[in-house]
């Protein structure tokens, strides 16, 4: 009887259905997949823990950039001990409600006396600035300094008539003995110093507080292959001596003081570079008691820098 569900072949059996069964999500390739475990919440686009992330980072990201257009000097004897070395500077940061004391005052007088502008600001905002350094509520702006090019270094000699005298650095990486190497270049009458530009300080507010501002007085240029323009020193005539501890020359025998001369003064730790070292006319040692195996490469600098010095006084040369 047509419609009759109970004939045979009318129902199917349980379980016997074919297709999706409700509750299953699919089978086979119909299959739903699942989505795993659920994102974090400063993972998930759109939930405010997302936007706020986003917003650390960003700020994160400008601090950085801001940081290394301008460098930011922190604390107040730093800060104090730049603007009385006249250190080039844009601002001078101090936090409100700051205690004042006679470092502050002093702080706030250079500043005004060279036109730079004295900024308030909160101390969260200084905290932000100099990435959470102990500031003391007192922080100073240095602006990127303007290196010169290696080229400059000689046309510095000018119509002096003296012979040149420059200052290479080969692998110094302390800020603080690049400014001290600058100090005594200038203190014993270098025309310039030159720097690579990769594995050496750079002329950082640190530097220009320990070269006592004679940087503002002294040409320093970055050479993008120090070998390759010792080489070009070489070829206009100069003469290249490099520091080493085996030194095939003794301080007390450097003929070459009264010449055109490049000093080239290498790390604490290696030294010379294998480049350098093959570029260099020869090596000078600097005689020294038992005991010590080497000296400091600023302290070395200044060292053979005024026997040079004082051999072109002997000679009449200066």
């Amino acid at each position: 009887m047509a419609g009759n569900s109970r004939r045979q072949g009318a129902m199917r059996k349980p379980g016997s259905k074919k297709g999706a069964v409700v509750g299953s999500g699919g089978q086979r390739r119909k299959a739903l997949e699942g989505k795993g475990p659920t994102p974090k919440a400063e993972d998930r686009p759109g939930h405010k823990a997302h936007r706020q992330s986003n917003a650390t980072a960003k700020r994160a990201r400008t601090a950085s950039k801001d940081r290394q257009a301008n460098e930011l000097v922190a604390g107040r004897n730093p800060v104090v001990e730049c603007l009385r070395a006249q250190v080039p500077a844009t601002a001078l940061y101090v936090a409100i409600g700051i205690e004042p004391d006679d470092r502050v005052a002093e702080a706030v007088r250079l500043a005004a006396d060279r036109g730079i502008s004295v900024l308030e600001v909160s101390r969260p905002e200084l905290d932000r600035l100099t990435g959470a350094a102990m500031h003391q509520g007192l922080s100073l702006q240095v602006p990127p300094f303007d290196y010169a090019h290696p080229d400059d270094l000689l046309d510095a000699v000018g119509a002096t008539g003296e012979p040149p005298l420059l200052v290479a650095l080969d692998g110094v990486t302390d800020p603080r003995n690049l400014g001290a190497v600058i100090r005594s270049a200038a203190a014993f009458g270098a025309n310039g110093v030159l720097l690579p530009q990769r594995r050496s300080a750079s002329m950082t507010a640190i530097a220009w507080r320990t070269s006592a501002g004679t940087a503002a007085k002294l040409p320093i240029a970055i050479a993008t292959n120090l070998t390759r323009q010792l080489r070009a020193f070489a070829a206009e005539g100069l003469m290249i001596v490099g520091l080493d501890a085996d030194g095939t020359v003794g301080l007390d025998n450097l003929e070459l003081a009264t010449s055109p001369l490049v000093v080239v003064v290498g790390s604490e730790g290696r030294g010379l570079s294998r480049l350098v070292r093959e570029a260099c006319d020869a090596t000078v040692s600097i005689p020294m008691s038992a005991g010590v195996e080497s000296l400091n490469a600023s302290v070395a600098a200044g060292v053979v820098l005024a026997e040079v010095a004082r051999r072109r006084r002997a000679a009449g040369r200066i």
